[in-house]
């Protein structure tokens, strides 16, 4: 009986290392030059001027890795032509749009990268929709709604990619209003494991719009773009509370049953660590509205501020205000030099000062708290397979490089460990640990099963197979 690519890989406990495609065949040419010839944009290899600028993704931790190719695709022909490419010589294909992975799983050593930087169009369409390219980053994306009058709830960071922010959920400082990133996608354009072009909405395959509406990047196939519901962009208020870092116990306290109780057009995050008890937040309304609510925060926490920023302004100008906030570390470097790992808050944190110990134990370790509910809550599993819609909130827990890479890691494992035993196993894939405990179900939760049934449908073969992939 001949073994199909995925009973091989689970018999090898690996994902796919494949046979290598020779650079060249006898005669001239070779595989590697044919693709070339048929792509309107560029193939790098090994050798090529560029190769080693173009292989590169966001952390500096990944660059040993040699990619055999890293096609920059001009169109969607190009991806089409590249997915055929990878399953005809049987090596491994990723994706990248802003090449943000944790884990670095865009950058495929001995395979094929498929840059789609170039296929990043912005378009705003009848009745408020916006078809964009899954290249597109989002300060671009900001950039070219706000000049329609239109918003998208999504990420603060402006060189990350609409594509794998989307695809894992999407968490923003606009979400208790208006949802995860992923609750506004309409429709996408999906390269499949065949090669073919399929249009993705709830009339043509609602299984696979289900399952890429927070089933993480990487799987299935690639989206080569979205069409989004937007909302009309309003007035926004921003804010700033400094506390003490001596008080950050008291401010989880008074955090946790204050947030719960906010309007959805509040939404807020902490900065904890054991030189910080920070929360900074969003508000769809004036400054006047949200003064009186910090007020509140304040006064449950039992310290004034430190510091104190409210400011009432346009949508761009709040989303390029966010992006430059040192609440968010390295939102604007040009690489990164930091892990991370996270946990779910699945409910109100017991003890507080316990908590706060835990994240002041190490000089280099930051924690960001992102407050879920309001209308994150109120999808229905039916429509999306993001399974934390319940959570008070997600912990993203970065480290800096100090001691090494594998102490970074041994630092943050040690933090998610503990948060695990105290809050469940959960964590979000858009903050992808290659050291996870269970990752797939932490990830997924109840929506594993079904996922796994779309990965097999899809990607029968398990051509995107990778070490976190749902087809494995």
């Amino acid at each position: 009986m001949e073994l199909d690519r995925r009973t091989v890989l689970r018999l090898a406990g690996a994902v796919p290392v494949m046979a290598a495609v020779p650079a060249e065949l006898p005669g001239g040419g070779g595989p590697w030059e044919r693709l070339r010839a048929r792509l309107t944009g560029e193939l790098f290899r090994p050798g090529d001027p560029g190769y080693d600028e173009k292989r590169l993704g966001f952390f500096g931790l990944y660059d040993h890795r040699l990619p055999a190719g890293v096609a920059v695709c001009a169109n969607e022909d190009d991806v089409r032509h590249c997915v055929d490419f990878a399953a005809r010589q049987r090596i491994p294909i990723a994706a990248r749009s802003g090449g943000h992975s944790y884990a670095g799983y865009s950058i495929v050593d001995k395979g094929l990268v498929v840059d789609l930087s170039r296929l990043n169009t912005v378009e705003i369409l009848p009745g408020g929709r916006a078809a964009i390219g899954a290249g597109a980053r989002l300060g671009q994306v900001y950039e070219a709604l706000a000049a329609a009058g239109r918003a998208l709830p999504a990420g603060s960071c402006p060189q990350v990619g609409i594509a794998g922010l989307t695809l894992g959920g999407g968490i923003g400082v606009l979400a208790r209003k208006y949802g995860l990133t992923c609750d506004n996608v309409e429709s996408v354009r999906f390269v499949g494991a065949d090669g073919e072009v399929r249009p993705v909405s709830e009339e043509t395959a609602p299984d696979l719009l289900w399952a890429l509406r927070g089933g993480g990047g990487g799987n299935f196939g690639i989206v080569t773009s979205f069409t989004f519901r937007t909302a009309a962009a309003r007035t926004l208020t921003n804010f700033t509370l400094v506390f003490p870092p001596v008080v950050l116990a008291a401010l989880v306290a008074a955090w946790q049953e204050w947030q719960p109780a906010m309007p959805d057009d509040l939404w807020s995050g902490m900065g904890l660590g054991a030189t910080a008890a920070n929360c900074g937040g969003c508000f769809v309304g004036t400054a006047a509205q949200v003064n009186p609510l910090l007020d509140d925060l304040v006064r449950r926490v039992g310290t004034q501020p430190t510091k104190r920023e409210v400011t009432e302004q346009g949508h761009l100008a709040t989303m390029r205000a966010f992006a430059q906030e040192a609440e968010f570390p390295a939102a604007v470097a040009q690489r990164g030099e930091y892990v991370a790992t996270s946990r779910m808050l699945t409910r109100p944190v017991p003890d507080p000062d316990a908590l706060a110990t835990l994240l002041s134990s190490d000089p280099h370790l930051y924690s960001i708290v992102d407050a879920y509910g309001g209308a994150i809550a109120r999808v229905p599993s039916s429509e999306s397979c993001f399974p934390h819609r319940s959570a008070l909130g997600s912990v993203q827990i970065i480290r800096g490089l100090e001691g090494g890479e594998a102490y970074a890691r041994q630092v943050i494992g040690r933090v998610r460990d503990e948060l695990g035993r105290e809050y469940g196993r959960a964590g979000y894939v858009n903050y992808i640990d290659p050291e996870m405990p269970e990752w797939a179900k932490a990830y997924y939760g109840d929506s594993l099963p079904r996922l796994r049934r779309v990965a097999r449908k899809y990607d029968p073969d398990g051509l995107f197979a990778f070490e976190q992939g749902l087809a494995r």
